[in-house]
């Protein structure tokens, strides 16, 4: 079995230029991937490099995915794992903007041309911290807390119904994550002639189902702090309470 001493790429941390890699040969590919991630070469120094003022974590995922992209095509890479500490001070890093809305992030949408960038709005929906989809996991567990809070048959079956929900969007984190996977390593760029994201039709979505009648009127009936559950009535206006007619729709 031959060993191979020397890895096809390395990552490494530049003490005045930040994270760069070295190739082993001149190789197209090789070249090809590392310009497709961002990373550009240095005459002077025969390394390739990003620019000064790429974000820290964005310099971390793209050498993940210049990795991954090389790994795939059977070549070997060696990372410095110095590359994943926290920068030091003056070294900009993009910040998740906690309690951004999705309007906002959908409308940072139209502003992008390259995938890379897709993948940083992304970034800002999933962030285990202040992400809309670990935030709306919490607030329907929460919900469901609430709900069981209540001691009755209802308030446990709907707190077991909205924990349902709250394993649907973990998945739907899962999938984003897998659809994140697979723009990273997209190269692709909008052209400059592409008609605006605005008037590109949006596919026609399978309807939902909306809720059920008889869920909506088993809400309708429950008791709230409103409307108690039973009220007491006296027995004198037990006694002249009149009837309810019969409700001349249900004739047959």
């Amino acid at each position: 079995m031959n060993l191979q001493l020397e890895p096809d790429v390395a990552f490494g941390v530049h003490p005045d230029l930040g994270v760069a890699a070295a190739v082993a040969d001149d190789r197209p590919f090789l070249d090809e991937v590392l310009r497709r991630h961002h990373f550009r070469h240095s005459n002077a120094l025969d390394l390739y490099v990003l620019t000064g003022d790429t974000p820290h974590n964005t310099a971390v995922r793209a050498v993940a995915r210049a990795s991954r992209e090389f790994q795939d095509a059977g070549l070997s890479v060696a990372a410095d794992p110095r590359i994943m500490l926290p920068p030091p001070d003056g070294v900009p890093v993009r910040q998740t903007l906690s309690g951004q809305s999705l309007t906002a992030l959908t409308g940072e949408l139209h502003e992008l041309r390259r995938s890379a960038d897709v993948v940083d709005v992304l970034e800002q929906i999933l962030d285990e911290h202040h992400g809309v989809v670990g935030d709306l996991e919490g607030f329907i567990d929460t919900a469901a807390a609430w709900c069981e809070r209540l001691g009755t048959a209802n308030g446990r079956e709907l707190g077991l119904h909205l924990r349902t929900i709250a394993h649907h969007v973990a998945f739907l984190g899962d999938q984003l994550v897998t659809a994140q996977l697979d723009l990273a390593v997209m190269p692709d760029v909008t052209p400059d002639n592409a008609p605006p994201l605005s008037e590109v039709p949006l596919l026609t979505r399978y309807e939902i189902p909306s809720v059920t009648h008889t869920a909506r009127a088993r809400a309708a009936l429950a008791s709230s702090p409103t409307r108690p559950a039973t009220l007491p009535i006296s027995p004198d206006g037990a006694a002249h309470s009149p009837a309810s007619p019969s409700s001349p729709r249900r004739t047959r």
